[in-house]
């Protein structure tokens, strides 16, 4: 069976990936940056080609976006779910911080806790508790 990795392209990817580490709470776990490149220019050298974040059951890979700007569309959202309204409550906050919340976070017609959101870097959440 396939796993899906999210592979998210930023402008700044280690600042992007510490303030989802923190939101998660996960860790940085690895980074290579494109001095592993042979003949790489000096400008090129810091940027980040390859980043993985990790929390217990998610793993984002991440990269700087170098050849254009990022652009982001409202075609695709990143779904979380998670077994209990605390940790999926203090997800939502912790992801909202200077973002704006789509649909609060609140009880759903369907028995589970559902919200969405656009983090600060413009990428789309869904954050909900398992179906009770």
């Amino acid at each position: 069976m396939a796993k899906l990795y999210p592979y998210i392209y930023c402008e700044n990817s280690r600042e992007q990936a510490a303030f989802y580490a923190q939101a998660l709470g996960g860790r940085i776990v690895g980074i290579q940056t494109f001095a592993e490149i042979p003949n790489v220019s000096d400008e090129m050298k810091d940027k980040v080609m390859h980043l993985v974040m990790q929390t217990s059951d998610l793993v984002l890979f991440m990269a700087d976006s170098v050849s254009e700007p990022v652009k982001r569309g409202g075609g695709l959202d990143l779904g979380l779910e998670y077994k209990t309204e605390q940790e999926a409550r203090q997800v939502f906050e912790g992801l909202s911080q200077g973002g704006s919340v789509i649909m609060p976070f609140q009880k759903m017609f369907w028995g589970s806790m559902f919200g969405r959101l656009q983090d600060p870097y413009g990428v789309f959440w869904q954050i909900v508790t398992e179906p009770s």
